[in-house]
């Protein structure tokens, strides 16, 4: 074993030193490194540090020879050609940082009890010779359809993370609901609690001074409607409350089109699909590398049948944009 030196990557921009050894050599504790700091023996650009400290790209990290810490190679799962397929067909934007995908409804993002199939078993497929698999950055509904965005290595997942986490990313969802809100726009502020457990559980209202109770916010404006009997909804959720469209739809009492888990019955309309018309339309986020992205999904197939049949013009998708 020796002294080895070690350049911060581009990628690696504002990140703590600990978190840079976390990520390098994952078997080293945190008490280990703040120890190698303190006596000297990690030094960056040929300077004492504390664990603490941000690096720079282009610093160099002087690691001492410390034993079982060797980067392991990255285990790469195998894909069948199907999802392969299937994902390459998914794909709206991509370039060095970052991936967007359209994903179908009925689609799971990740696994759980039952669940075989599902986005993030795929993600090996879009490697593309890469050390990094593809990171899902934040999740939508199985039901749902629509723009999931992936990190195309750890330390733009680090920085897409924390716009999520200051409300720095626009999301607007389309929605088909039964009936037509009233007022036609304004802003749903009720919070929401969780009832039960696992698979079964739902999110209800909440009083504002309740245990638990998740503060949950969303815009809302009528695109266009049926008469009174149903309506296409823009919403824009500026928090991310597990089924807080759903919810927050039917608290203002126009349901989800196909949502019998929050609407009942009356939402299963003769003559329109049994599915969810949830669709998450359009995401806006500063991009890693600077600048702003700017991505739109089509429609999914029975969205675009509801649409027709209410006359709904949703119009042509605009292409990404960066700026």
């Amino acid at each position: 074993m020796s002294v080895v030196i070690l350049s911060v990557s581009a990628d690696e921009a504002e990140i703590r030193l600990d978190r840079w050894f976390r990520r390098h050599y994952p078997h080293l504790t945190q008490g280990a490194l703040q120890k190698l700091c303190r006596t000297g023996q990690v030094k960056v650009d040929g300077r004492k540090v504390d664990a603490s400290t941000r690096l720079v790209p282009g610093q160099m990290v002087r690691v001492p020879p410390v034993p079982n810490v060797s980067r392991p190679a990255p285990v790469v799962q195998e894909v069948d050609a199907r999802d392969v397929k299937d994902l390459a067909r998914m794909v709206v934007y991509r370039d060095e940082q970052v991936i967007v995908l359209n994903k179908p409804a009925g689609l799971p993002v990740q696994g759980g009890p039952g669940i075989v199939r599902h986005v993030d078993g795929m993600l090996d497929a879009l490697r593309d010779g890469s050390e990094h698999r593809p990171r899902l950055v934040h999740r939508i509904d199985r039901d749902t359809s629509g723009l999931l965005l992936l990190a195309r290595t750890p330390g733009v997942a680090g920085k897409l993370a924390a716009s999520f986490r200051t409300r720095d990313v626009r999301k607007t969802y389309w929605a088909v609901v039964v009936g037509r809100p009233d007022p036609t726009e304004g802003v749903i502020d009720l919070p929401l609690a969780r009832l039960g457990a696992g698979p079964g559980s739902v999110f209800v209202a909440a009083e504002r001074d309740e245990e638990d109770a998740a503060h949950a916010l969303t815009e809302y404006v009528v695109k266009d409607a049926a008469a009174r009997k149903m309506a296409w909804l823009e919403l824009s959720p500026l928090t991310g409350r597990t089924h807080q469209l759903r919810v927050h739809c039917e608290a203002i009492g126009t349901p989800i089109l196909g949502d019998p888990k929050y609407g009942g019955e009356a939402v299963r309309l003769q003559g329109f699909a049994d599915q969810l018309h949830l669709h998450a339309r359009a995401l806006d986020l500063p991009h890693p590398a600077g600048g702003r992205l700017a991505v739109a999904a089509g429609l999914p197939p029975h969205m675009k049948d509801t649409f027709r049949t209410l006359g709904f013009e949703a119009g042509s998708t605009p292409p990404a944009r960066r700026s």
